[in-house]
């Protein structure tokens, strides 16, 4: 499993951050920062609940990676 974000269409709302704060962060900016792109399954709940959560859906996992 591998996260992927789209840093360019991100809108800076921070619920993944919220959500999953071992798995994102934010910039300066506000912009989505990827911590952790390979997160171990105790964090696949908090990162299927940020990538529901996401305005722009700029998160994807790749579940074949």
């Amino acid at each position: 499993m591998k996260v992927n974000v789209d840093r360019h269409a991100c809108c800076g709302a921070g619920q993944c951050v919220m959500l999953a704060p071992d798995i994102f962060d934010q910039d300066d900016e506000g912009i989505v920062v990827l911590l952790d792109d390979r997160p171990g399954e105790d964090q696949e709940h908090a990162l299927q609940e940020a990538v529901s959560m996401c305005p722009t859906g700029v998160i994807w996992v790749d579940r074949s990676a």
